[in-house]
């Protein structure tokens, strides 16, 4: 008998502990980067934040360096998407 509840209480123990860390895992997902700060976190990885200018159309721009190369992505207010890369060799 002694046996048996020995299990029941690790087994629930164990049970409270990975609820504890899926919370934990789902509250750090949520989390975003601070202000200031040139990346952002995604995946687990630092990825360059971009500089983006948004127009009242709905237009925006977007400009992300990583490196000598500049990244722009571009949305037209029609939905119409464009993304070149430009690398400047030093």
């Amino acid at each position: 008998m002694k046996i048996s509840k020995r299990m029941l209480v690790l087994g629930g123990a164990a049970l409270i502990a990975a609820s504890g860390f899926a919370t934990a895992a789902l509250a750090q997902q949520d989390r975003s980067t601070p202000r200031g700060w040139s990346y952002e976190i995604k995946d687990g990885k630092r990825v360059p934040k971009g500089n983006r200018v948004t127009k009242a159309d709905g237009s925006w721009r977007e400009e992300v360096r990583q490196g000598n190369c500049v990244t722009i992505k571009e949305k037209s207010a029609a939905g119409e998407y464009k993304e070149t890369r430009q690398c400047d060799p030093k």
